[in-house]
């Protein structure tokens, strides 16, 4: 996949192409319904095809103050797109001014001159240019004008429409397997392991520690049966903690894993300091609570690594 950051990275010899505009939070199974239906009408037209989106979410831009996570990072939201199918990738700086465009200038700016779109797939709720003011009419109408089919596509889900709102109430609860339902995969963030207080290793359960810049949403406090996956391809099943480590009035919120049954041979010279590694939810065991004492403390964690052994065993592979 070609990845264009900024229309300057568009090649002015780019062939005619099918697009579609979007955030792709979460690149989930509505994102990927649309993403597969501008695959396939890209190659039944012979064109390329393209996912437009916008780097950082418009959303940071217009309302700074909300703080509102990024389920998937960048780098795994680009892999994702990829994953789909899609030939290239436009990334758009969004900045205040560039949001002033209207909605025609939006249209022969990116989607006509920079991409020479021969159709673009989109939902009924789409929303782009000055204010939001253009939505599914004004695209069709802009169609007409500039030479363009617009693709409608159908809202995809069962009960309730996919959507990243969703998913983000699912992750707030702890409910990952929700979460997963509608992103049709387990959720998962990825970071660097650092150094922490070394509180599990003394109490017999070392973990990977996560640093405080993890890609990707976190869940609510609490521990989780899920997976590890280290920079050299292995899987490791772990039990996760995330939380402030009430019991030792712990202020900022980790996300540690703890890998259960290594090899005999490894208990010792395990290592992954320094590794960049992604951590992957199948089930939330347990609410965060503050134990009285180190021996309940360790009580619960014996329980609660039983208890992902029990899980995992009992889920599907990767």
């Amino acid at each position: 996949m070609h990845y264009w950051d900024g229309l300057t990275a568009v090649p002015r010899d780019t062939a005619p192409s099918v697009v579609t505009i979007g955030n792709f939070d979460g690149v989930h199974r509505g994102h990927r319904h649309v993403l597969e239906q501008v695959v396939r009408a890209a190659r039944t037209a012979g064109a390329v095809s393209v996912a437009i989106t916008f780097d950082p979410h418009p959303r940071v831009v217009h309302r700074p103050n909300d703080l509102q996570e990024a389920i998937t990072g960048y780098e795994e939201k680009a892999q994702l797109i990829e994953r789909a199918g899609i030939d290239a990738m436009l990334v758009i700086h969004y900045t205040l001014e560039f949001a002033q465009q209207s909605p025609e200038e939006f249209v022969k700016n990116v989607i006509v001159d920079a991409l020479k779109a021969r159709a673009v797939v989109v939902g009924r709720d789409v929303r782009f240019g000055f204010r939001n003011s253009g939505d599914f009419s004004t695209m069709v109408e802009l169609g007409r004008k500039y030479g363009f089919e617009v693709i409608d596509v159908a809202d995809f889900g069962e009960d309730r429409r996919c959507s990243s709102t969703w998913i983000r109430e699912s992750l707030r609860q702890g409910d990952v397997g929700a979460a997963a339902h509608v992103l049709g995969r387990r959720h998962r963030v990825h970071g660097e392991v650092v150094h922490g207080y070394a509180r599990g290793r003394e109490l017999g359960f070392p973990t990977a520690n996560l640093s405080d810049e993890v890609q990707g949403m976190i869940p609510a406090d609490g521990v989780y049966a899920g997976w590890l996956h280290d920079q050299a391809g292995r899987r490791w099943p772990v039990a996760i903690s995330i939380g402030s480590n009430p019991t030792f009035d712990g202020v900022s919120r980790v996300v540690e894993a703890h890998v259960i049954d290594r090899p005999h041979e490894q208990v010792e010279d395990f290592d992954l300091y320094g590794q960049f590694v992604t951590v992957e939810f199948v089930e939330r065991l347990r609410g965060m609570v503050a134990f009285e004492g180190i021996p309940t403390l360790i009580d619960q964690m014996t329980q609660d690594v039983e208890r992902t052994r029990e899980v995992l065993a009992a889920v599907p592979g990767p």
